[in-house]
């Protein structure tokens, strides 16, 4: 069985939402944060999260990017049991049975996006659209472009403030042209 889990290749994502989620966590979809929230009306790190987060299940922190990885039965069940009790804890769920219910489906459905090679690299894009959310998720398989490293890198100037390093241009298209040639 695989699942997803949270991965952070700089750290934007603790610039960009008001909670990121820490790098290894189950992760799921997260959509139901919204169901309550008027979506039209939200505005900053939330629109970010709304727009483009994967919900951690430990930190319920998000994250820009998953990965497929490799889960045991009991990674499963543990990943239900977590996020029932914090469908309890934190959203209201009226108890644990029918919290326990909730998250299978959810973790249900983050598995169902794992149907990937491990190691793939997963995004969403959420938008409002005629009164529901839409989502639409994206990979990024092992092997199918080199990801560096690190996207940012930060370095301290002559007065020992960091600034962010010049970055090196990568020409994604370019690249996916080139593999498809091979």
């Amino acid at each position: 069985m695989k699942l997803l889990r949270t991965i952070r290749l700089d750290p934007s994502d603790t610039l960009v939402f008001e909670r990121a989620a820490e790098p290894g966590e189950w992760a799921v979809p997260g959509t139901f944060v919204f169901a309550p929230v008027h979506v039209g009306g939200i505005e900053g790190k939330v629109r970010v999260a709304f727009r483009s987060g994967f919900l951690g299940i430990e930190s319920l922190g998000w994250s820009t990017l998953v990965q497929v990885v490799e889960a045991s039965a009991q990674d499963h069940c543990a990943a239900v049991d977590l996020l029932a009790r914090r469908l309890v804890e934190h959203f209201g769920a009226p108890d644990l049975e029918v919290a326990r219910t909730a998250a299978a489906e959810e973790v249900a459905f983050a598995a169902s996006l794992s149907n990937h090679p491990e190691g793939t690299v997963v995004a969403l894009a959420r938008r409002h659209e005629d009164g529901d959310i839409r989502e639409t998720f994206r990979t990024l398989s092992p092997g199918a472009v080199t990801i560096p490293e690190r996207v940012f890198a930060f370095v301290a100037d002559a007065e020992g403030e960091e600034e962010e390093a010049p970055l090196e241009e990568i020409d994604l298209l370019g690249l996916a042209k080139e593999r498809a040639r091979e």
